[in-house]
C-alpha cells in the first residue's frame, strides 16, 4: 500500500510497484491517511494481510509516522518504508524507535531498479519468510514445558520450518493428532501434511523427513567449513563465490547462537536491526546461490592429517577429504552450576534465547541470567510477551558487559527489572521448573521465588573436544592461531611442518584455520565473526598458492 497526498507522486509510486510486483501482489494506493485507514478496515474484514506500507512522511492531515503507528497496530507484521522529500534524519530515527521502521527512501527514487526495487525486494522476502496464512502444515503436539517438545520446536525454528504447536493439556485438537499415532506413542508427536505422525523424533529423523541434505555430493573439497554460524556462513559465501568447491557442516542448523537472537540492533547497515533468523536465512541463500553445499544436522567427530589433505570423520563414519579446513564451531553458553539445573534443562531452564518459547511465556514471569548483550536482547524480546522480566546479574551493574543502547532500552521498558549481585543457587519443582533460590551477595540472604521460565547467558565454552591432540588450544579449549602459536622464545609448535610462521587465523596444523568465537582472543560479536570468516578465505587462497 502506497500512501501520499501528492497525486503525481502517488501515481508514480503505484506505476513502479505494479511494474515490479503486480504479478504477485495487489498494489493499493491512498491519497490521505484517512482513506488508507478505511482501506485497511476493509482488508481486515476480508482477512487480507498487507505485506508492505510505503508512506509519505509530510502529509497535511497526519504524518507518515503517525499513520504507521495506527497501521502497524492492526497489521504488526507488515513491512514499513517512509518516503521523504529530503534527508529528514530526525523523522527517520523517530520512526525507527516508535514503529520499528524498516527503511526510509528519498524522493525521487529514480531509477527504481537501483534505488527502490532492491530495498523492497529484501523487505518483501523477509515478510514472506515469516508470513503465516491459514495453516495446514506441520503440527507438533506435546506438553508446553518439556525437554522433548522443546527440542523438536527448537529444531523447526532454527531451520526456518513453519509449524503449529498444540498443548496436549489444553488444546482439544491435540487429541486428533494423538488418535492418528500408534497406541502408546511417546510425546511429542509431529504430524505432517500427508498424515504421517512421528513419535518423539530425533533431529536426524526430522531432517530426513524434511529432505535436508546430510550427505556430501563428492569425496573431496577445496574448502570444508565446520560450523555455520556468522563466521562459517561468511566464509561459505566468499569461498563459493570465488570458485572454491565448498562444503559447510553444522551439527544442528545454520545460524549458531546468533541465529536464535530475537533482534540484532548494532549490525552495520541495518538501522532498524534484524533478527538472527533473518540474517541466517539471507546468508544461507547467498552461500548456496554461489554453489556452497550445506549439510545439517551432521556432527564432525575427528580431524586427521593426511598431508597435504585433511580428513574429517562424521558421526556416522563417513569420511570427507579437504584441501583446507575452517573451524567455525562457535561456543555454547556455560551450564548453570546449581542443584536442579540438569534436571530442568528444557523443562523451564533454557540455554540461550530460545525464541521458540516466546509464546509459552505470555503473561509469565521470565528470569534472564547474565549481563552481556545476548541477555539484554533476550530481556527486551521476552518483555513483549511476559508480564514481567527479571535480569539476574552477578556484577554490580550492566555497564561493564552490555552495550549502552541495550541498557537504555531496558531502562525504558517498564516490565523489566534488573537485580544486581544476585545469583541462582538452586532450582526446584516436580515435572517442570517451579521455584528458584536466589542469593543476594550484598545481604547474604537466600530467597525462594516462583519461576516457570529461566533463560541463561553466562560465559561460553567452545566446541573443540573433538580436536584434542590435533590442534593447539588454550586452557579453556579455544583454538590458538597465528602469533599466539609462537612461544616467547620464537619456537613454533612441534606439529608445525612448514618453514614459514602460521598465517593469521591459521592453527597449528597448516591449512587448518579458525574464525569466530571458537578462536582464542576473538571479539565475541556477530560483525567480528563475519569479518573473520571473510578474512579466512583470503588466507586460504594464500595457503593454496604459496603453501
Amino acid at each position: 500500500m502506497a500512501v501520499d497526498d501528492d497525486p503525481q507522486v502517488l501515481r508514480a509510486v503505484r506505476r513502479d510497484l505494479r511494474s515490479a510486483y503486480g504479478d504477485r501482489y495487489r498494489v493499493l494506493g491512498a491519497s490521505s491517511a484517512a482513506d488508507a485507514l478505511k482501506i485497511l478496515d476493509s482488508l481486515d474484514e476480508r482477512g487480507h494481510d498487507p505485506a508492505l506500507f510505503l508512506v509519505d512522511q509530510r502529509m497535511p492531515d497526519v504524518t507518515g509516522v503517525e499513520f504507521l503507528l495506527e497501521a502497524v497496530s492492526r497489521f504488526p507484521d507488515a513491512r514499513r518504508v517512509l518516503l521523504t522529500a529530503y534527508a529528514e534524519t530526525d523523522a527517520a530515527i523517530t520512526a525507527i524507535n516508535r514503529v520499528r521502521l524498516d527503511y526510509y527512501l528519498l524522493k525521487p527514487w529514480d531509477p527504481p531498479h537501483e534505488r527502490l526495487f532492491p530495498v523492497l525486494d529484501d523487505l518483501l522476502s523477509d515478510w514472506l519468510a515469516t508470513y503465516r496464512p491459514a495453516y495446514d502444515g506441520i503440527i507438533v503436539a506435546g506438553h508446553l514445558v518439556s525437554p522433548g517438545t522443546h527440542a523438536v520446536r527448537d529444531f523447526f525454528t532454527r531451520n526456518g520450518q513453519p509449524f503449529r504447536f498444540l498443548n496436549v493439556e489444553r488444546d482439544p485438537e491435540a487429541l486428533t493428532v494423538i488418535a492418528a499415532a500408534q497406541a502408546g506413542a511417546a510425546l511429542p508427536l509431529v504430524r505432517f501434511p500427508d498424515g504421517t505422525v512421528l513419535s518423539a523424533p530425533t533431529d536426524t529423523e526430522l531432517a530426513r523427513r524434511l529432505g535436508l541434505a546430510t550427505t556430501a555430493s563428492r569425496p573431496h573439497y577445496e574448502c570444508v567449513i565446520v560450523g555455520a554460524g556468522p563466521a562459517g556462513l561468511a566464509a561459505g559465501v566468499y569461498s563459493a563465490s570465488e570458485g572454491l568447491s565448498t562444503l559447510m557442516l553444522d551439527s544442528r542448523a545454520p545460524g549458531g547462537q546468533a541465529g536464535t537472537s530475537s533482534l540484532i540492533e548494532n549490525y552495520l547497515g541495518f538501522p532498524s536491526g534484524l533478527s538472527g533468523g533473518d540474517l541466517t536465512r539471507r546468508a544461507t541463500i547467498q552461500a548456496t546461490r554461489f554453489g556452497a553445499e550445506i549439510l545439517h544436522p551432521v556432527e564432525v567427530v575427528s580431524l586427521t592429517r593426511d598431508d597435504p589433505a585433511k580428513i574429517l570423520t562424521l558421526a556416522d563414519g563417513t569420511e570427507i577429504s579437504a584441501e583446507t579446513v575452517l573451524l567455525a564451531t562457535g561456543v555454547s553458553y556455560n551450564r548453570l552450576q546449581a542443584p536442579g539445573a540438569d534436571r530442568f534443562e528444557g523443562a523451564g531452564l533454557y540455554y540461550g534465547a530460545a525464541t521458540t518459547e516466546s509464546s509459552a511465556c505470555i503473561s509469565q514471569h521470565v528470569f534472564i541470567v547474565g549481563g552481556a548483550n545476548s541477555a539484554g536482547q533476550a530481556a527486551v524480546h521476552f518483555a513483549k510477551y511476559a508480564a514481567r522480566v527479571t535480569i539476574l546479574v552477578r556484577a554490580g551493574s550492566l555497564d561493564a558487559s552490555m552495550s549502552r543502547y541495550l541498557i537504555d532500552e531496558i531502562e525504558r521498558t517498564p516490565n523489566i527489572e534488573v537485580r544486581v549481585r544476585t545469583t541462582v543457587v538452586a532450582l526446584d519443582g516436580d515435572e517442570h521448573l517451579e521455584r528458584i533460590t536466589l542469593h543476594d551477595a550484598d545481604t547474604g540472604e537466600d530467597t525462594v521465588t516462583p519461576a516457570r521460565f529461566m533463560f541463561t547467558f553466562i560465559g561460553a565454552r567452545p566446541h573443540t573436544d573433538w580436536l584434542d591432540r590435533v590442534v593447539e588450544r588454550d586452557d579453556h579449549g579455544f583454538v590458538l592461531t597465528g602469533s599466539d602459536l609462537i612461544s616467547n622464545g620464537g619456537e613454533l609448535p612441534a606439529e608445525w611442518s612448514l618453514e614459514r610462521a602460521p598465517y593469521p587465523l591459521e592453527t597449528s596444523v597448516p591449512g587448518v584455520f579458525a574464525a569466530g568465537d571458537v578462536r582464542a582472543h576473538s571479539v565475541k560479536r556477530v560483525a567480528s565473526g563475519v569479518g573473520e570468516g571473510a578474512m579466512a578465505v583470503s588466507l586460504i587462497h594464500r595457503y593454496r598458492s604459496m603453501g
